[in-house]
């Protein structure tokens, strides 16, 4: 497709687009001369993987060049965004290993980063990608992250609570999203087209996980009052 056709298809100004290009953050366009180029349904998704993280992670271009780069981890940045900067690297890089974040550079703001991670990649939750020089996709490497925000908050071996506390997380995770994908594909099935469905998913997806945690808070504030009238 045209320029033209890529503006239409996104709601994206061109001169925006050629600013996302000369910021690295799109794959460069097949050119078929000077001043043509064509692009394909990669840059469709790229394009909107970036504006999805500049208006609902109200991320700017540098820190998404950051987040993509393994920098700025620790910005506190919601599941939804890496959710569309893993989206934007598998387009950018089709997952290649050399865009995965070096556990060293956890270690710079973690001490306990490695001890985490290997924790995490044995129960599951986490892939450490090497042996010699361990790496994470970006969204594991937030959740050794947020570990690590969590310790500080109190939640430390000492007083009772390892990592390996958490591995009950993964079991239930899985039996959600199986059941969101199953009730998803059931009633997609031969009445949405792809596209539809990916700009439905792209909306809903932050919404769901905004919907469950509000749930497992609400019941968390409950059990814990039981509790402790017992």
């Amino acid at each position: 497709m045209r320029m033209r056709e890529l503006e239409e298809r996104t709601g994206v100004n061109r001169e925006v687009i050629r600013i996302y290009l000369r910021k690295g953050l799109l794959p460069e366009p097949t050119r078929l001369a000077r001043n043509q180029a064509e692009y394909d349904d990669s840059h469709v998704r790229a394009v909107v993987a970036i504006r999805e993280l500049q208006r609902g992670s109200r991320l700017t271009l540098g820190q998404i060049k950051d987040l993509l780069n393994g920098s700025g981890l620790d910005s506190g940045a919601g599941a939804a965004t890496y959710q569309h900067l893993e989206e934007l690297l598998a387009v950018q890089f089709s997952l290649d290993d050399t865009r995965l974040v070096p556990l060293t550079a956890l270690l710079e703001r973690n001490a306990m980063a490695e001890r985490d991670a290997h924790a995490f990649d044995a129960m599951g939750i986490v892939t450490l990608v090497g042996e010699k020089e361990p790496r994470l996709s970006l969204t594991d490497a937030r959740l050794v992250e947020i570990w690590a925000q969590i310790r500080e908050a109190g939640f430390v071996e000492e007083a009772g609570f390892p990592p390996e506390n958490i591995a009950f997380y993964l079991q239930a995770a899985e039996e959600v999203a199986a059941w969101e994908s199953s009730i998803f594909l059931k009633g997609s099935a031969g009445q949405i087209s792809d596209e539809d469905a990916a700009t439905m998913l792209r909306i809903a997806l932050p919404l769901m996980l905004d919907f469950f945690g509000l749930l497992r808070l609400k019941a968390f504030m409950r059990n814990i009052s039981t509790g402790r009238k017992e």
